[in-house]
């Protein structure tokens, strides 16, 4: 899978860059050299990551056998370097996605060279059947994009998922649907619990049509994402709520998505009353500390605490300024219970 000696060279020096100050070039013969250029490289660049992510993938396994579980020698090798650890297990992900895909047999390693980077990781994550059709053009010489695996998933996902009604299923595989409507739809469908599921392919299988596939689209996104906030928020907990009739109004209403974003704002709320109970209980604590360390002759440090009291007290009073053009805000807030 690594570049022969003096291919990297040969490939550079034939690549044979325009030059952008050569009128007689058509706009799009200028644009058809550069981007085979960038082609090339695009192809070496996946060789030499592949195999950084070999590399790396060792000196993470050879860490975690000596039984350093937080990865200490790793990371220490990763900032010697200036890696960033995101970048390090994204290069590990690519060497496992070559190992996957050359490991089953149906891509030739000397053809990982017609991928784009994107597409091979792409490629990795796609069903098997879709994987297969990838790599039989890539094993013909054909250069893969991200945009033709994706269509390809789409294709596949769109025309054998079990989530779909039959009538849509059909369509899709008819060419009546356009696949890239219909796989969108899948994967929200695939969020939801399968009540939810069947109350959509019930609607869809009524009216099998492009607009109500957009539309169960929507409402899939928007359940799924009151399903998720509901889960998370602490303030429903316990409480004699029932989310699916409360869904079923707002759908009625036409309001999924106005509610969806209530509870996602809500959860923040939660998220900032959490850090905010943190920080102001820290924030009391160093100020009693350095109460404690200062003598008689601090008047100005002194004055200095005394004036922020007020946000590490009970009610703490927070001023936010000018807002939106109006008077000074000031909020009184009580924190309880700890």
């Amino acid at each position: 899978m690594s570049a022969a000696p003096g291919v990297l060279e040969a490939a550079l020096d034939a690549l044979d860059l325009p030059d952008p100050e050569a009128d007689h070039l058509s706009e799009a013969e200028f644009l058809k050299r550069v981007d085979r250029a960038w082609s090339v490289c695009e192809q070496f660049d996946l060789q030499t990551e592949i195999w950084r992510g070999r590399i790396l993938r060792r000196i993470r396994d050879r860490g975690q056998r000596r039984g350093q579980s937080r990865g200490g020698a790793f990371l220490q090798w990763l900032r010697e370097r200036d890696i960033s650890k995101s970048h390090a297990y994204g290069l590990i992900q690519l060497a496992d996605s070559a190992d996957d895909l050359v490991g089953a047999g149906s891509l030739d390693p000397a053809c990982v060279n017609n991928f784009s980077k994107h597409a091979f990781l792409a490629t990795a994550k796609a069903a098997p059947p879709v994987q297969q059709l990838v790599n039989t053009a890539a094993n013909e010489g054909e250069w893969i994009t991200r945009h033709q695996v994706k269509r390809l998933d789409d294709e596949f996902t769109a025309a054998s998922s079990e989530l779909l009604p039959d009538e849509v299923r059909q369509r899709t595989q008819a060419q009546v649907l356009p696949a890239r409507a219909v796989a969108p739809l899948v994967k929200e469908l695939a969020r939801l619990p399968e009540e939810h599921q069947e109350q959509l392919r019930q609607e869809l299988a009524a009216a099998p049509e492009l607009d109500a596939v957009k539309a169960a689209t929507r409402t899939a996104r928007a359940m799924a994402m009151v399903l998720e906030a509901a889960l998370a928020l602490n303030t429903l907990r316990d409480r004699p709520l029932n989310l699916d009739q409360a869904m079923g109004e707002a759908q009625r209403l036409e309001a999924l998505g106005i509610l969806a974003e209530i509870l996602r704002h809500a959860r923040q709320v939660e998220q900032a009353a959490s850090q905010l109970n943190r920080s102001w209980q820290r924030l009391g604590d160093l100020q009693e500390r350095l109460r404690l360390d200062s003598g008689g002759d601090t008047p100005h440090l002194r004055r200095l605490l005394e004036t922020l009291e007020s946000l590490s007290g009970s009610p703490m009073q927070v001023s936010l300024g000018a807002v939106g053009g109006q008077e000074r805000l000031h909020v009184e807030i009580t924190i309880s219970g700890g």
